[in-house]
C-alpha cells in the first residue's frame, strides 16, 4: 500500500512534529506533504525526509514563526492543491488544515487529530491568551465564520478520525458530528527513571504563556510558603516574575538531562492548565513522581486520582492551596507511577497505529 503523511506546517518544533517523527518511524518510506518547510527552525533529523511543500513554501519570510497566522486565507487553497492520486492511505497529522486534503475516491484518509483547529472553534479562549490587535480583532469574525464552514466541509473527506486525547474526541464529536478512535501520543518513557534522592521543592515545567495559567500556581505557592521551580520561558516571564515571592525560583530553559532530573527529584509536578494532552505529567509520572493536575483535558487521561496524583476542580488559587494541602498527608507509589505511564510509551503508540492501518489496508484489499 502506498502511504502519504500529510501535515499542517514546518517552521517550529514541538509536541506535533514529534509525533510527526514517530510516524515516520512507523511508514519510513512514506513522503510527508505540509504547506511550507524551512529547515533551519527544524532539527537535523527532518533534513533526511522526503518533504513536499505546496506554492506558501515560495513566501519566504512569512513561513516563518509566527508570521506563518498571516496566511490564514491561503492554507485551504493550498492543501486542496495538492497531488496525492499515487496513494492508498493518507495520513493527516493536524490541528488545523491538513485533514482537507483531496484524495481519490478509493483512497483511505486517516487523520490523527491533535484538535479541531482552536482558534476557529475555541475563538474567546483562544485570543484571550495571544496578542491580537484591535483591527485583526474587527476583522477575524467573518474570516473565522468562513474558515469554521470550511473546516467542517473539510472533515467530511477524513474516513477515520484518531483523536490524542477524550477531550479531543468529544471536540471531534461535536463540531464535526463523527465519532473517533483514541490513541495517546508517544512518549519516550524510556528516558525516564525514578531517583533515590527527593528533594523538597514543587515543579511546573511550561512555556510562560498566559493560557498554561503559571500565574495561578506562583499565586497559590506565595500563600503556601513552599519552595517551587519552574522550567521554561516566553513572554509572560517578566510579568511571573514580578508577582512571585522569594521561595519561587525560575529557571528557565535547561537541558535535557537537568530537566529529567527535576522531574525525577520533585515532590510533585504542578499542571494547572488545560491541555489536549499534555507530554509533562506523563514524563514526570515515568520518573516516578506524582501530579497535581486541573481535572480538564488531557489530564483525565493521563492522571490517575489518588495513584499517580490528584485534582483540583477549579482554577483558583483556593482550590490549589486545597490540593498542594492534601497532598502532604498522602503518600505514593513510585513503582505504580512509574508502570502507569509506561501505558503512553512511544512503542505503544507505533504498535496501534499500525494495526490500524494494517486494518484499514485489509478492509480496501476486501473492498
Amino acid at each position: 500500500m502506498r502511504i502519504a503523511i500529510i501535515h499542517d506546517y514546518l517552521n517550529q518544533m514541538g509536541g506535533a512534529e514529534s509525533v510527526l517523527l514517530t510516524l515516520h518511524e512507523i511508514f519510513p518510506d512514506a513522503p510527508i506533504f505540509t504547506s511550507f518547510y524551512r529547515p533551519e527552525a527544524m532539527p537535523e533529523a527532518f533534513r533526511a525526509l522526503d518533504i513536499r511543500t505546496t506554492f506558501l513554501q515560495k513566501l519566504g519570510a512569512l513561513t516563518r514563526y509566527p508570521r506563518h497566522q498571516k496566511l490564514l486565507p491561503l492554507y485551504p487553497i493550498a492543501f486542496e492543491q495538492l497531488d496525492l492520486r499515487d496513494f492508498d492511505i493518507v495520513i493527516s497529522n493536524s490541528s488545523a488544515w491538513c485533514k482537507g486534503v483531496i484524495t481519490r475516491e478509493d483512497t483511505r484518509h486517516i487523520c490523527y487529530c491533535l484538535s479541531p483547529m482552536r482558534f476557529a472553534w475555541n475563538t474567546h479562549e483562544y485570543l484571550a491568551g495571544e496578542q491580537v490587535g484591535w483591527l485583526s480583532r474587527k476583522l477575524l469574525p467573518p474570516l473565522l465564520t468562513w474558515i469554521r464552514a470550511w473546516d467542517v466541509a473539510a472533515s467530511t473527506r477524513v474516513d477515520d478520525f484518531v483523536a490524542i486525547s477524550h477531550v479531543v474526541a468529544k471536540r471531534i464529536r461535536k463540531f464535526y458530528g463523527r465519532e473517533s478512535a483514541i490513541i495517546f501520543p508517544p512518549v519516550d518513557t524510556a528516558q525516564f527513571c525514578p531517583s533515590d534522592t527527593i528533594d523538597d521543592y514543587f515543579l511546573v515545567v511550561s512555556r510562560l504563556v498566559p493560557y498554561k495559567r503559571v500565574d495561578l500556581v506562583i499565586e497559590a505557592f506565595n500563600r503556601l510558603r513552599l519552595p517551587l521551580r519552574i522550567i521554561g520561558d516566553g513572554r509572560d516571564r517578566a510579568r511571573l516574575e514580578a508577582m512571585a515571592e522569594p521561595n519561587v525560583q525560575f529557571l528557565g530553559y535547561v537541558n535535557d538531562e537537568e530537566r529529567r532530573r527535576h522531574f525525577a527529584q520533585c515532590r510533585a509536578l504542578i499542571f494547572p492548565g488545560e491541555e489536549d494532552f499534555g507530554l509533562v505529567p506523563v514524563e514526570t509520572q515515568a520518573s516516578g513522581r506524582p501530579v497535581i493536575a486541573y481535572a480538564a483535558g488531557g489530564a483525565l487521561d493521563t492522571v490517575v486520582a489518588g495513584e499517580t496524583g490528584l485534582f483540583f476542580t477549579e482554577q483558583t488559587v483556593a482550590a490549589l492551596c486545597d490540593a498542594v494541602t492534601r497532598f502532604e498527608s498522602m503518600s505514593f507509589n513510585p513503582e505504580r507511577i512509574t508502570s502507569h505511564a509506561a501505558a503512553f510509551d512511544t512503542r505503544q503508540f507505533k504498535e496501534k497505529v499500525a494495526a490500524l492501518v494494517h486494518s484499514t489496508a485489509a478492509r480496501q484489499s476486501l473492498d
